[in-house]
């Protein structure tokens, strides 16, 4: 395999799992030193494995204190990240619903993990990264951030929505300072976030009649749109979104 992120550190959130681990462990193998970082000590410890390449770290997105501290401690131990990937999310199945049904508590629960966290782990990363002269920031995005995919999760849409734009607006005020920031849109995944799909034959086979490549997406698939926005193959892409998601989209 090419070695595309040889001399680089990247940090990926929410890499105990899911999305988060495949991209972490793709990046590990493209030569990158990678921090594992989740809410889920001993998920990301167990996900980094023993590898001296890779670095676990205790990070819950929600909690200011806490991803300080994270970026703190790795700038002490000499693994500043010059690579980040927010992907750290929730989508309360269940919960999340219609605007008119929709609980408070669930509103303010997602948004505080998906849309405030993820402005936590921008307004860190930019810090660290203006001390060491740049980097690249990949948010995970949705297409519930772009149609009406998500039209009985409201909560979650709205987080996501945030998510893109927040993610355009430090591209466009940190340009100039080398640091570039763009989304990634995966399409329906499947992941331990979707059982509440995966686990329901008609609503599984609902969402993927709405793929025009006609399957479920993997995590495996949206691997190699991070690799390249890792990479300094990307060096002239900030503020953009692309989209891993099997053509939903366009429909």
């Amino acid at each position: 395999m090419p070695q595309r992120l040889t001399g680089k550190t990247a940090l990926v959130t929410g890499a105990a799992a899911g999305i988060g681990k495949a991209v972490a462990d793709r990046f590990a193998a493209e030569g990158a030193r990678v921090i594992y970082a989740d809410r889920n000590e001993a998920g990301a410890a167990e996900a980094a494995g023993s590898a001296p390449d890779r670095r676990p770290v205790a990070m819950d997105i929600s909690d200011e204190a806490s991803v300080e501290r994270a970026f703190a401690e790795l700038g002490e131990a000499g693994w500043r990240p010059d690579v980040v990937v927010a992907n750290a999310g929730v989508q309360l199945f269940g919960h999340d619903a219609k605007a008119a049904d929709l609980d408070l508590e669930v509103w303010k629960r997602t948004l505080d993990i998906n849309l405030t966290g993820t402005f936590l782990t921008l307004k860190h990363s930019v810090r660290s990264m203006l001390e060491s002269g740049g980097g690249s920031i990949i948010v995970t995005g949705s297409p519930t951030a772009l149609n009406g995919e998500g039209n009985e999760f409201t909560a979650y849409s709205s987080s996501k929505a945030g998510g893109h734009g927040l993610a355009r607006a430090v591209a466009a005020a940190y340009a100039k300072d080398g640091i570039r920031v763009n989304i990634v849109v995966p399409g329906y995944t499947e992941t331990p976030l979707v059982t509440a799909i995966s686990d329901d034959p008609e609503s599984r086979a609902a969402i993927i009649g709405r793929i025009p490549l006609g399957r479920a997406g993997t995590p495996r698939d949206v691997e190699g749109i991070m690799v390249y926005l890792a990479s300094d193959d990307s060096a002239f892409a900030t503020g953009a979104e692309f989209r891993v998601d099997g053509g939903m989209t366009t429909l």
